[in-house]
């Protein structure tokens, strides 16, 4: 299962530049996550400064 990005995301871009298949772009509010394109390995989440990741 895809991981997803909460509401307590603050927009950083840390998890974009550490997204090793370009999964993270983004979104209107904060970064959103291409469940189609993650492949559940984990980085992004260990990347987020905030714990705004998680699996879905």
């Amino acid at each position: 299962m895809a991981y997803q990005i909460s509401s307590a995301c603050i927009s950083c871009g840390s998890c974009s530049g550490a997204c090793p298949v370009g999964a993270i772009s983004q979104g209107d509010e904060h970064y959103v996550i291409d469940a189609g394109s993650c492949i559940d390995c984990g980085t992004c989440a260990d990347t987020c400064p905030v714990g705004a990741i998680s699996q879905g």
